[in-house]
Formats: structure tokens, sequence, C-alpha cells
């Protein structure tokens, strides 16, 4: 449902940045997402877009706008490991998109800690992207989960999904990252590729797609927002998925 993807995120974030603005609000932090770098996907592409409106509206606000960006948090809503749980307690084999498959992890309470942090150290304009620690491989991770289950089940492996990455990105470039006063808190230089698009055209334009949604129209202009958005083709399953 890319056309909800856009109208929640996209707009979603623009309308709440422009309120944000009106009722001078001191600061505003937007989630972001490592699926925002170099995105394969709508998801991806959306949170990119969102990124780009929040640093649009610091230029010009007395609000104080910026982005946290960071990976899976543990035990979330549709993380894998509550995904992981049930199907142990159902008795059904664990399924994996790819035995290479890895993710950033970090726990619900040290990503809150984190964005708020980040949230008090921003002056404005700022994405911050946090240290999340080595990447977990998935299959370890289901391996562990049915030891420590003592279940009595096996590990299906079903192919990437389409617009999925084998391995996420944080940064588009690590180097080039700056330290701050907390040393799992970093802000990014980003490469402008991006940064110099006519914004308030290309949301027009996705303001009328969406009211009429076509999906190939709306992935052919989120690929003219975001220059950086390039899908990639996996053979689909008709499995069932879990990671």
């Amino acid at each position: 449902n890319p056309d909800e993807a856009i109208k929640n995120n996209i707009f979603g974030t623009r309308n709440l940045g422009e309120l944000a603005t009106k009722y001078h609000v001191q600061r505003f932090v937007l989630i972001s997402t490592d699926k925002a770098v170099n995105p394969t996907n709508i998801m991806g592409a959306t949170k990119r877009s969102c990124e780009l409106i929040i640093e649009s509206m610091n230029k010009k606000s007395d609000t104080k706008f910026m982005v946290v960006r960071f990976g899976n948090v543990l035990g979330s809503n549709g993380s894998v490991i509550p995904i992981f749980k049930k199907l142990i307690d159902e008795g059904k084999n664990l399924t994996i998109t790819h035995p290479e498959i890895t993710r950033y992890f970090m726990t619900i309470p040290e990503a809150a800690q984190l964005v708020i942090e980040a949230g008090s150290l921003g002056e404005g304009g700022e994405l911050f992207v946090l240290d999340m620690g080595k990447p977990v491989k998935i299959l370890d991770l289901a391996r562990n989960m049915i030891k420590l289950s003592n279940a009595n089940i096996d590990i299906d492996f079903v192919g990437l999904r389409p617009g999925e990455k084998l391995y996420e990105e944080l940064l588009y470039d690590v180097r080039l990252a700056t330290k701050t006063e907390n040393d799992k808190i970093f802000i990014a230089k980003i490469d402008s590729i991006d940064m110099n698009i006519d914004l308030d055209y290309h949301l027009k334009k996705l303001e009328d797609a969406v009211k009429n949604p076509d999906v190939d129209e709306i992935k052919a202009l989120m690929k003219d927002m975001v220059v950086t958005y390039k899908e990639e083709n996996y053979e689909k399953s008709d499995q069932p998925l879990s990671a």
C-alpha cells in the first residue's frame, strides 16, 4: 500500500512539522530508520522523504527540527523476536528470508533514552545516528531461541522479499560521522545528492497521485524525489515470512 505509506509518513510528518512551527514547539525529533539509507523499497524512500522535509523545515522555522536514525528495536511490535516466539509457542518452524541476513538491534529502553538525549543535544538540522553495535545474524538468533525454548522445530528459508536488503546501512559513509558528548550518538554528514530538489513540486505531484493511486506511477514519483531509491528484484515466495 504505497499510497498509504506516503499519506502516513510523508504528509503526516509535514502536517506535524507545520503545526510545530505554528505553535512554536521548541524541539521536533523525527524517528527515522536505517532503511532510509539508499532505500530499496517504498517504506525506506518515504522515510528518506521525511528526513528531507524536516531538514527543509528547520531552515525556515524557529522550531529546532532534527532526525534520529537507527535500526530495529528488540521486542517492539512487528519485530522478529515476538514473531519467532509466537511460532515457537505454536510449534511451527521459524521462517527466515535468507541464511546470511543480518540486522542491527537495540533494546526499547536504550532506544528511547538515546532518542530523548539526541533531541536535547540538537541545535536544529542534525541527522543523528545511534551506535547500534554489531549487526546480529538472524539465523543465529533463531537457533538460540529454539535452543533456549527446547522446541522441536526447524528453520525454513523462504527467500528475500521484494525491496529487502541482506544488510542494513546506518550511514552513507561511517567515516564522515561526527561524535557528540554521548559516545553512542553521532551526527551524520550526508551527501547532498537529494537535498537540493524542489520539495514543494514533488509533494504536490505525490498529493495528486495518492488520490487515485497507481503503484507504478507512485514508485516513479518517489524515485524522482529520492534519487538514491533503487529497487532490487528478488523472486517472490508464496510461503509465509517472518524475518
